[in-house]
């Protein structure tokens, strides 16, 4: 099995391999660097959707020797005037059919989406706000504000669950 991953976000990859080899011991990943075709800060479950599906998508145009492409996408969304970090992943077979997911989300504090409303991206401004550098990498947004607890690659792992699920019954549908 070959699995191609449309991103070189280590928080991103690492949450692509341990969760396929659970379910295929034996695929070859390959991270390609793909766009998403959407903000650099998506600013919507929509938004961040159509990121994860687009990228998905394009690691698939001309991988035929690939059983599947996964993009996963960052982003935003607000509720009620509160500022939310929202996750979504895509799932594109050979054969062109999408799967996609959401994941786990936590409000940001007001001087964090104040930055985004004014045009900032999420990662930079962490970074400034945690004094560390590459947090998107590591720990993220959501393991910053729920103190440990959930880092950005378990919050893929758990996007990337339900997008095997998805992908391994349609499978069981078709035999």
């Amino acid at each position: 099995m070959r699995i191609l991953i449309g991103t070189n976000n280590r928080a991103k990859t690492k949450a692509v391999i341990t969760i396929s080899t659970m379910y295929y011991p034996n695929a070859e990943f390959e991270n390609k660097d793909v766009p998403s075709l959407v903000s650099n800060q998506p600013m919507s479950d929509e938004e961040t959707r159509k990121g994860a599906i687009n990228r998905a998508k394009h690691l698939m145009l001309e991988n035929v020797d690939a059983d599947f492409g996964v993009g996963l996408e960052g982003g935003v969304k607000e509720i009620d005037g509160t500022m939310y970090v929202c996750n979504w992943g895509a799932l594109v077979t050979k054969e062109g059919k999408v799967f996609s997911a959401t994941g786990a989300g936590v409000p940001l504090p007001y001087e964090i989406a104040d930055q985004l409303k004014a045009g900032a991206e999420l990662g930079p401004v962490m970074d400034v706000y945690t004094n560390k550098n590459d947090i998107r990498h590591s720990e993220g947004a959501i393991g910053i504000f729920t103190n440990g607890l959930v880092s950005r690659s378990a919050m893929f792992e758990h996007i990337m669950l339900l997008l095997i699920g998805q992908y391994e019954l349609s499978k069981k549908l078709l035999d």
